[in-house]
């Protein structure tokens, strides 16, 4: 991996604890960004020469608190002089904030950026936009791809919504119980968005984009501390469990993708498999079931297999209909009908899958869902056709790579 690939994956893995303190220390997202930003910039410049730091997060935090100041004590010159008696104790309430970062305090202030986010008086769309630009650093232009808006419109949206947390002078310290339990649902899903920016990771970058899974892991099991008896953050923490550990297995030594049903299952952590499986079984027992509990069933069905023909197809497929139920998308019936292909044949399932070419044709899996399942019907040009049109929409070299392969074949076999 070249310098400038492993630096960019460091920072994108420590941005949420970094972000989080810098946050805590001044009270202003637009500050705690910038300065994020300068200890960014500082770290392309230092790490390759110097090498990594021991502690990633920790040097990102200490160089932007100091380039923060910085730019304070800058401004500070611009503008008229305080008062005599202020300016006395300028130098204790420096040390007072220097003295605030310590080896181990930043590490639980991501959940207290995760409920900013997802404050009240913001609109879910703007909660999530927020915490993909804050938390988890995306670009303006990914966000606004994922909500397929203009990149104009997403950087209103994400303006507004920083300017809404200002103005609302929202505490930055741990909320109450009961803003806890009102803001839940939306930090539950603003965890597992975190989880999927590291395990969407291919091929190279995987290993230190896992940090991300980690972290997100970490919080989940916090917010499973502060609600033991919730079985939807059982099934979240669950889910992520059994997800996370299949990471070994999942990219061949090119980085190359390997589809579950390939995986070398001896690959997999038994140690995290054990511990969602006790979750999921333990959330089921309140028979209250949600989306992440009923995904994480999902999972653990597969988990459960010892080979890829030992799985229960079928009851992956009722699965998917009740997720389907709780939770209406065409993301899920794409994959009730891959799962349906299992147990009712190719026809069926492409059935279920051309009515969502409304909502997907510009979505990467519903082309090569559909390029697979013509394929498996034998027809061929409709399959290059969807199989050229998903590596267009591919995200990643290994999700091209792995479409690449579906067309050689078809090349091999003299398709038209």
């Amino acid at each position: 991996m070249s310098d400038l690939a492993w630096i960019d994956a460091a920072l994108g893995a420590a941005r949420p604890q970094a972000m989080a303190a810098l946050l805590r220390y001044f009270r202003d997202l637009d500050f705690a960004e910038e300065a994020f930003q300068e200890a960014c910039l500082r770290a392309l410049k230092a790490w390759p020469k110097n090498g990594p730091p021991r502690d990633p997060t920790a040097w990102l935090v200490f160089v932007g608190r100091n380039a923060a100041v910085d730019t304070v004590r800058r401004r500070a010159r611009e503008v008229e002089l305080p008062d005599e008696v202020a300016l006395s104790d300028l130098g204790d309430a420096e040390a007072d904030l220097a003295e605030r970062l310590d080896g181990g305090d930043y590490r639980d202030d991501v959940l207290r950026l995760l409920f900013i986010c997802c404050h009240p008086d913001l609109p879910d769309t703007q909660q999530i936009a927020l915490a993909l630009r804050i938390v988890c650093g995306l670009s303006v232009r990914e966000i606004a791809r994922a909500f397929l808006v203009g990149e104009s419109a997403m950087e209103q949206r994400i303006t507004r919504a920083k300017a809404k947390v200002a103005k609302a002078d929202v505490p930055f310290g741990a909320p109450g119980a009961v803003e806890r339990a009102e803001r839940l649902a939306s930090v539950a899903a603003m965890i597992y968005l975190l989880f999927n920016e590291g395990y969407s990771a291919s091929g190279g970058e995987a290993p230190v984009r896992a940090g991300l899974c980690d972290e997100a892991l970490r919080l989940a099991r916090l917010l499973l501390r502060l609600f033991p008896a919730e079985p939807e953050i059982m099934g979240l923490a669950a889910l992520m469990l059994l997800q996370h550990a299949r990471a070994g297995a999942r990219f061949d030594e090119e980085g190359a993708v390997v589809l579950l049903e390939d995986q070398d299952r001896t690959l997999w952590n038994g140690k995290m498999i054990a511990e969602g499986l006790a979750l999921i079984d333990k959330a089921m027992r309140h028979r209250r079931p949600g989306p992440y509990q009923i995904q994480a069933a999902i999972a653990a069905l597969h988990a459960r297999a010892p080979r890829p023909e030992d799985t229960d197809w079928r009851e992956i497929a009722g699965l998917y209909q009740a997720l389907e139920r709780h939770m209406p998308s065409p993301v899920v019936t794409l994959n009730r009908a891959v799962a349906v292909s299992k147990t009712e044949g190719p026809a069926v399932a492409l059935d279920l899958v051309e009515p969502l070419a409304d909502r997907l044709s510009a979505y990467f899996h519903f082309q090569g869902v559909r390029g697979w399942l013509l394929l498996q019907l034998d027809r061929k040009a409709e399959a290059r056709e969807a199989f050229d049109r998903a590596i267009a929409l591919a995200h990643t070299p290994a999700e091209a790579a792995h479409i690449r392969m579906h067309l050689d074949r078809l090349s091999a076999e003299g398709a038209d």
